[in-house]
C-alpha cells in the first residue's frame, strides 16, 4: 500500500542480530505510526594510498562473526573539494563501526578513517533525505505487533517522495515538578516530589501527594503520559533538573518509568545531554531561551514575564526555600499548588513561542527537535553541513582536538560621548556571510602557496581561490536565496498561520546563515579554518573603514561603529545617497537598521542607549541589561536613561537618584531588589581569591544547599566590619532589613550605576548626594549636541 507519513523522530534497535530503524510518524488520518526500515546497514570510509587490493584484503581479514564486514566498495568522493578515492566499508551491527574504525586505521596504506562517528539513524536519515517535521510518501506493508504504543506498524518497502506540508495536530504537554526539600538542595534519594503540574491545550491538571509519599503521583504521572499519548513533552531546564530527579526518585521508590511509545524502553540520557523518550520528543526550552540576550537571569518567571505569556503580577510566586514551610501549613498549601500550575502553564505558553521556530530549524538541519533544543548553534550548523556534504559527494572531516588560536575581531570605532538627535544606524545585512560568499572563503578554497587567481584578504594576506565555488559559499547562497524568496512571499500572504510559519522559517535561515562565520572559527568544528575566520574579520574591518570615509565625504558625522554597522548624523535627505554609494563601492547590501530620535553615548564602546521612533528605548551594554548588579541599581540606571532620552532633562534624572537614596535609608525597599547575582565559573575548591560570591556560596553549602560549578549564587551585603567578602550572606538567609548595609549599596551600586550615564555630562558623586543643588548649572553646554 502507498501512504504518507509526517516524521517526528528516529530511533533504532538491534533485533535478531539485525538493525531496525524506526521512523516515528503520524499518518494523514492523525494516527501515530511506526515505519520500520530493516535493510539499511552501517558503513564508514577509509582514505588510502598504496596497494588497493592488499588494503581491501587486509580490511576483510578484520571481519568478526558477531558483525561481519559484508562489503568493501571503491568509491569516488571529494575531500575538502579535492577528488579522492575511498573505501566504503559496510558491516551489520552499528556499534561495531567503532571497533572496525580503530582496526582499519592501523592497516598499512590507510591514511584516514572518516564518518565512523555519525550516529546510525542520522546516517539513514541523511542518506535518504528524510527530516523531522517533513512528510514522505512510501510503499509499506502493515505488520502486527504488540511492542509499541502506536495505531499502526508498517514495514518500509520503498520511499516514493519527500515533501513539506502542513503540520498535523500535535499533542503537546508541558510539566513542572515541586520537591519537598526541607534540608537544603533537593536530594532525590531523600526528598519526595509533592507536585507535578501538567498543561495542555485542554488546560492544566495536577498530581499531588498530601503525605509526602510520591509513589502514587509517580504512577499517576506514568499513566497520564500513556493515556494522553503526547508527541512532544515540554519542560524548562527539565534535562538539567526535572528528568534527572524524576528518574532517581522513581528508582528510589520502585516505580518503572515506562513512558516511551516502545513498550518497556527506558528513558536514557542521549546526545547533548537531553533525555530521550523513544517515540516522543522531550524538548527542554532552556536550549532556545539561552539565546534570549535581553533576559540576563533566565528563570522561568523572568522569561515568561519578559515575553508577556504570564506576567509576574498575574501569577503566584513562591521562593524555592519557602516551599516546605508553605506545604506544611495547610492554609498556605494551595499557594504552592497554584505556583506549580502557573509554572506548567508558563512552560506551555513559552512552547507556543519557541517550538515553531525549533520545528523550522529541525526541518533545515534534520536534527530531531529534542536534540536540537540542547545542541549548540555550532552543532546545528554542522548537521546541516553534513547533510549538504552527502548531496555534494563530500566526505565529512573528523572532529579533532585543536587549541584555540585567537585572531583580531571586528572594528569598533570609539564613540564620542554626548546626547545626539536624529541618528541613523546603517547596517550591512549579513555582513560576514556576504563576505564569505563574495570572497569564496572556506577551508576547501584556502590556498597556502602561490596563486594566480585568488582573493587576498587585507592585513593578514590569506588567499582563497575564486573558482570553483567552495562548500561554504554554495550552502550560504542556498540559505540566503531561500530566505529572500520567503521574505518576498510574506509580502503577499494574508493568512496569519501561514505568515507566522514563514516568519519562523526565514528567522531560522537567518540564524543559521549568520552562524557560519562563528562555526568556521569554532575550534571544535569539523570544517574549521582559523585563516578563513581571520580573513572574514579583516575584510569586515576594511569595509567598515571605507564606509566611514564615504560617510564623511558626504558631510555625515560618524558617531560610532561596531563590526557591521555605523552610526551617522547628518542631513536626512542624503541618507539614501549614502546607502547607495556604500553599497556600490563595497558590493554589499546596506540598509537603515534603526533611526534614533535621540541617542546617548558615554566614552565607552559597546555602551549606549537610544530612543527609537516608536517610543521604545534600546539599551546596550549598561548595567540595566547586565546580570552582575542588583535589580535596584539596574532599575535606577534604566530610569535615568529613560528620563534623559525622553525629556532631555538631566535635573530630573538627578532627583530620581537622590530620591532612591533617601528611600533606601528610610528602609523603603525590598531585600530582593538588593540581591547581587554571580555565577561560579569553577568548583568552589578551585578559587584562590575569596570573592564575595565565592564566600556566599560557601555559606550556602554550610547551610545545606549544595552549590556547584555553573550555579548562580545570589548574595546580600550586610553590616559589619572588614572586607565586603566577609560581610556577604546568601540572599535567602537574610530576612531582616536592619541587617543590610545600606551605605554599601548607595556607594557601590546606586551611585556608580548612575554615574555610568551621568559622568560624561560633568556630574560628580557629591552632586548625587547633595540635596537642593542646581544640577543644571554644572552642565557643560558642549556636552549636549
Amino acid at each position: 500500500m502507498i501512504k504518507d507519513f509526517f516524521i517526528l523522530d528516529f530511533s533504532y534497535e538491534v533485533k535478531g542480530g539485525l538493525p531496525i530503524i524506526y521512523i516515528w510518524s503520524i499518518d494523514r488520518d492523525g494516527n501515530r505510526c511506526i515505519v520500520m526500515e530493516k535493510n539499511f546497514r552501517p558503513y564508514f570510509y577509509a582514505l588510502y594510498d598504496g596497494d588497493e587490493k592488499k588494503i581491501i584484503e587486509n580490511i576483510k581479514k578484520l571481519s568478526r562473526a558477531e558483525s561481519p564486514i559484508t562489503k568493501v566498495d571503491i568509491v569516488q568522493k571529494k575531500y575538502f573539494g579535492n577528488p579522492v578515492k575511498a573505501l566504503q566499508i559496510y558491516t551489520i551491527i552499528p556499534t561495531y563501526i567503532r571497533i572496525y574504525r580503530e582496526d582499519v586505521a592501523k592497516i598499512k596504506g590507510v591514511k584516514e578513517v572518516l564518518e565512523a562517528d555519525i550516529r546510525f539513524y542520522m546516517r539513514y536519515s541523511i542518506d535518504n533525505d528524510l527530516k523531522p517535521f517533513n512528510w514522505f510518501e512510501a510503499e509499506v506493508e502493515e505488520i502486527k505487533t504488540d511492542d509499541f504504543r502506536v495505531k499502526h506498524v508498517y514495514e518500509l518497502k520503498k520511499i516514493i517522495n519527500r515533501y513539506e506540508g502542513e503540520v498535523p495536530d500535535l499533542r503537546i504537554i508541558s510539566f513542572s515538578i515541586e520537591v519537598y526539600n526541607k534540608y537544603g538542595y533537593p536530594n532525590p534519594r531523600r526528598d519526595p516530589i509533592i507536585l507535578i503540574g501538567l498543561w495542555s491545550k485542554e488546560g492544566g491538571i495536577q498530581l499531588s501527594t498530601e503525605n509526602k509519599d510520591d509513589l502514587k503521583i509517580l504512577r499517576e504521572f506514568v499513566n497520564y503520559i500513556i493515556s494522553y499519548d503526547p508527541d512532544i513533552i515540554v519542560g524548562f531546564n527539565s534535562n538539567g533538573f526535572d528528568w534527572e530527579y524524576i528518574l532517581e526518585r522513581a528508582k528510589t521508590v520502585g516505580v518503572k518509568l515506562d513512558l516511551s511509545r516502545k513498550i518497556g524502553a527506558e528513558i536514557s540520557q542521549g546526545t547533548y545531554g537531553h533525555y530521550s523518550i523513544i517515540g516522543r520528543l522531550n524538548v527542554d526550552l532552556i536550549g532556545f531561551i539561552m539565546s534570549l540576550e535581553e533576559v540576563k537571569s533566565k528563570t522561568l518567571i523572568n522569561v515568561a514575564d519578559y515575553l508577556g505569556v504570564l506576567p509576574k503580577e498575574k501569577r503566584t510566586i513562591v521562593e524555592w526555600y519557602d516551599i516546605p514551610r508553605y506545604w506544611d501549613d495547610e492554609s498556605k498549601r494551595n499557594i504552592v499548588k497554584q505556583y506549580n500550575l502557573d509554572n506548567a502553564k508558563s512552560i506551555y505558553l513559552l512552547g507556543e513561542i519557541f517550538l515553531p521556530f525549533g520545528e523550522e530549524l529541525s526541518k533545515i538541519t534534520g536534527l530531531p527537535l529534542d536534540q536540537l533544543s540542547m545542541a549548540s548553534v555550532g552543532n546545528r550548523v554542522e548537521w546541516l553541513l553534513i547533510r549538504e556534504a552527502y548531496k555534494a559527494n563530500e566526505l565529512v572531516p573528523n572532529k579533532t582536538e585543536k587549541e584555540f588560536e585567537p585572531y583580531k575581531g571586528g572594528l569598533v570605532i570609539e564613540p564620542k560621548a554626548g546626547i545626539y538627535e536624529d541618528v541613523y544606524v546603517l547596517d550591512f545585512s549579513s555582513m560576514y556571510p556576504s563576505i564569505m560568499i563574495k570572497f569564496n572563503i572556506g577551508p576547501d578554497t584556502l590556498v597556502k602557496g602561490n596563486c594566480e587567481d585568488c582573493w587576498i584578504s587585507p592585513e593578514v594576506g590569506h588567499k582563497f581561490r575564486k573558482e570553483p565555488s567552495g562548500f561554504y559559499k554554495i550552502i550560504l547562497e542556498k540559505l540566503i536565496e531561500e530566505r529572500k524568496k520567503i521574505k518576498e512571499k510574506m509580502e503577499s500572504v494574508k493568512n496569519e498561520y501561514e505568515l507566522r510559519k514563514l516568519e519562523n522559517r526565514q528567522r531560522a535561515l537567518k540564524v543559521l546563515a549568520n552562524a557560519f562565520y562563528g562555526y568556521m572559527g569554532w575550534y571544535n568544528a569539523r570544517w574549521y579554518s582559523r585563516e578563513g575566520a581571520e580573513a572574514v574579520t579583516a575584510w569586515g574591518r576594511s569595509i567598515l573603514k571605507s564606509s566611514v570615509e564615504i560617510a564623511k565625504s558626504l558631510g555625515f558625522d560618524v558617531i560610532y561603529g561596531d563590526t557591521d554597522s555605523i552610526f551617522v548624523k547628518g542631513l536626512s535627505h542624503n541618507i539614501n545617497k549614502l546607502i547607495d554609494k556604500i553599497s556600490e563601492s563595497q558590493g554589499l547590501e546596506v540598509r537603515v537598521d534603526k533611526h534614533y530620535k535621540r541617542v546617548l553615548f558615554t566614552e565607552n564602546k559597546k555602551r549606549y542607549a537610544g530612543l527609537l521612533d516608536n517610543g521604545k528605548i534600546d539599551i546596550v551594554g549598561f548595567e540595566a541589561v547586565r546580570g552582575d548588579w542588583c535589580e535596584l541599581a539596574k532599575d535606577i540606571q534604566k530610569h535615568i536613561i529613560e528620563k534623559i532620552l525622553v525629556s532631555g532633562n538631566i535635573n530630573e534624572a538627578i532627583k530620581l537618584v537622590r530620591s532612591t537614596i533617601m528611600k533606601l535609608r528610610r528602609g523603603e525597599y525590598n531585600i530582593e531588589d538588593l540581591v547581587i547575582w554571580k555565577s561560579l565559573e569553577k568548583d568552589i575548591d578551585e578559587y584562590e581569591v575569596s570573592a564575595p560570591h565565592v564566600i556566599a556560596a560557601k555559606k550556602a553549602i554550610q547551610a545545606g544547599y549544595p552549590i556547584t560549578k555553573g550555579s548562580r549564587i545570589g548574595y546580600v551585603v550586610v553590616k559589619g566590619s572588614g572586607r565586603v567578602s566577609d560581610r556577604v550572606e546568601p540572599y535567602f538567609l537574610v530576612k531582616e532589613k536592619n541587617r543590610v548595609d545600606i551605605e554599601y549599596y548607595v556607594n557601590n551600586q546606586i551611585i556608580p550605576s548612575a554615574l555610568r550615564i551621568l559622568q560624561p555630562f560633568g556630574i560628580k558623586e557629591n552632586m548625587l548626594k547633595t540635596s537642593g543643588t542646581d544640577i543644571l548649572g554644572f552642565l557643560s553646554p558642549s556636552k549636549k549636541k
